[in-house]
């Protein structure tokens, strides 16, 4: 397992924290997601073998803005 921690713009309430865990929890390899819009964070805890390009490209691919890890 690894965690990898995002910094996402584009997060402005719960409900896109809530986009967020739906669309990148359901990647393959991904075992939980936090994303917390307040601090533009988001942390995802999956197997090793998952990259990290993916879970951007998904972030991406529904609207937010990967700025920093």
């Amino acid at each position: 397992m690894k965690e990898l921690t995002l910094q996402v713009n584009g997060m402005m309430c719960t409900g896109c924290e809530n986009r967020i865990k739906n669309a990148v929890g359901n990647i393959d390899g991904v075992k939980s997601v936090t994303a917390d819009h307040t601090t533009g964070k988001v942390t995802v805890i999956a197997g090793n073998d998952l990259s990290k390009e993916v879970i951007k490209e998904t972030l991406e691919d529904i609207g937010y803005e990967v700025v920093g890890e």
